[in-house]
């Protein structure tokens, strides 16, 4: 099981507060932004502290392959990925969401 594996739910007083990403110990992941209902879904992969999501389901059509960086610190998911899909992966974490892992 990885570190990443649970429900993480966006800090508050973000851009798109609420949004969260569950991520199975599978590889698989789902992510909904409720106020916008927005759904989206996919495949992910963990090579150290990079993360590669496929995105094979999204109510807007944002499918595709997603590079990005992570960290897991003090119980908190800092999260940068790609712009777009097919974009380059992010440099550093300085534009980094922060997500707050929820308890089962």
């Amino acid at each position: 099981m990885s570190i990443i594996t649970g429900k993480w739910v966006q800090e508050k007083g973000q851009a798109f507060e609420g949004l969260w990403f569950e991520f199975e110990s599978d590889g698989t992941f789902e992510a909904a932004y409720d106020p916008m209902v927005i759904e989206s879904g996919g495949t992910y992969q963990i090579d150290g502290n990079h993360i590669d999501m496929d995105q094979t389901a999204h109510t807007l059509g944002m499918i595709g392959f997603f590079r990005g960086l992570f960290e897991i610190k003090n119980e908190k998911l800092f999260m940068a990925l790609s712009s777009a899909p097919g974009g380059d992966r992010p440099e550093d974490l300085s534009d980094a969401r922060v997500y707050i892992k929820e308890e089962n």
